[in-house]
């Protein structure tokens, strides 16, 4: 089971299948339309 999980806010934005526990990092669609306003 991976989890995604988002690099500015870290809050869980999905889980995915696979074959290791993996953690992969992203931007939430929250930070990702927030990110002109900082």
């Amino acid at each position: 089971m991976g989890t995604l999980v988002c690099q500015a806010c870290n809050s869980t934005i999905d889980h995915f299948e696979d074959e290791k526990v993996t953690v992969l990092y992203a931007k939430c669609d929250c930070c990702e339309d927030n990110k002109d306003e900082k």
